[in-house]
């Protein structure tokens, strides 16, 4: 298959984090958002939880009107939400599970089990002319129902993966290594858009980028924190500078492995 170039979207959630333990507006996702843009990131994504825990309402409208790259809007597919989405239309929302108790997205979306919901959810989207993701794991089942329930993308969760490569669990980070090639690979020939993300940092986000079928990475915590460190101007140009190595791995045929 052809090579096209590998989008960056950077989840600017934990900003928000930080500025909600001390309250005030400092420091403010937007102009994280404008930071990573100028950086090189093709994309923004918000999760707008139920209880608000860090990005607030007023932070997706300004996220809207102020930044001028895609929006992708992180929700649960409650009737909230989907209303939330269809009155502020974003360029796409990524449906994900959402429990009160995590700390932060756990695993993927059950697709397969909630399969009648999310048709009319992702119709409703779909129908405010957003661009609907599934965020599920790389199970054939769940790949099936995103076709059935009318999603055209899929986000792969890579969490398992990356914790397995955290481990130093390296039978582990193989088999999951080769569950998500194989996903990518029947989620494209199923004529969907293949997008991973979760737990990414720059060495995983590399491998991953050079399997020809992901189109997007999305990538949050790890860039945020490395911001600390570096700034976050400079954590993402080093996040594109690794995912435009993988891509390189790519156009070659010599897509890489877990290590």
């Amino acid at each position: 298959m052809a090579v096209l170039p590998i989008r960056l979207g950077v989840n600017i959630d934990h900003v928000a984090t930080v500025r909600n333990a001390r309250g005030g507006r400092h420091p403010d996702p937007v102009k994280a958002a404008e930071v990573a843009i100028a950086a090189g990131a093709d994309g923004i994504t918000a999760h707008l939880r139920e209880d608000r825990r860090h990005i607030v309402d007023a932070d997706v409208a300004l996220l809207k009107a102020r930044i001028d790259k895609p929006l992708n809007l992180e929700m649960a597919a409650t009737d909230e939400m989907v209303r939330i989405a269809c009155k502020l239309k974003p360029h796409a929302a990524c449906i994900v599970p959402e429990r009160r108790q995590e700390r932060t997205t756990e695993g993927g979306l059950d697709a397969a089990g909630q399969a009648n919901a999310l048709r009319a959810a992702v119709g409703e989207l779909a129908g405010a002319g957003i661009r609907v993701s599934l965020f599920i794991a790389a199970e054939p089942a769940q790949i099936e129902a995103a076709v059935k329930v009318g999603a055209p993308v899929i986000e792969i969760h890579t969490g398992t993966w990356c914790d397995a490569i955290a481990a130093g669990e390296a039978a582990a980070a193989d088999d999951e290594w080769d569950r998500i090639v194989r996903g990518a690979a029947l989620a494209n020939s199923a004529g969907l858009e293949v997008h991973a993300g979760h737990g990414l940092d720059f060495s995983s986000a590399e491998t991953i980028a050079a399997r020809p079928e992901v189109m997007e990475l999305n990538i949050g915590h790890f860039l945020i924190g490395e911001s600390i460190f570096v700034g976050l101007g400079a954590a993402v140009r080093s996040m594109r500078a690794a995912m435009d190595r993988g891509r390189v791995r790519a156009a070659a045929g010599s897509p890489g492995r877990t290590r």
